[in-house]
């Protein structure tokens, strides 16, 4: 499993309207052949930071930059952030999805 994780610096008077920037990037990702999840996230310590959670099957993310919606969105996010995001990208052998908490295990 692709696991990535970014940190995008929205310009203050984007941020109110970030999800709808993105909604049509966002409905054509999560509708992509091997995508497992992709979840925004409003940061509670930066209201201007948008924390986006996906993950793909080992053989769908290199289709998912390459498609026309990728290169679209980040040309409709490009002029809305205020500088390059940061992003963490790994790949979880043997992964498909999320595991339970064993720390914090409820009946």
């Amino acid at each position: 499993m692709i696991f990535i994780v970014v940190k995008f610096p929205v310009k203050p008077e984007y941020a109110d309207e970030w999800p709808q920037h993105v909604e049509s990037f966002t409905n054509a990702t999560r509708a992509e052949p091997g995508n497992l999840w992709f979840e925004w996230s409003r940061s509670i310590a930066d209201p201007h930071t948008y924390v986006l959670v996906e993950a793909f099957k080992d053989d769908a993310a290199e289709a998912h930059v390459n498609s026309d919606h990728f290169r679209a969105g980040i040309e409709r996010m490009r002029p809305l952030l205020r500088h390059t995001p940061d992003i963490v990208s790994t790949t979880i052998e043997g992964a498909d999805g999320w595991s339970k908490m064993g720390e914090l295990t409820l009946d």
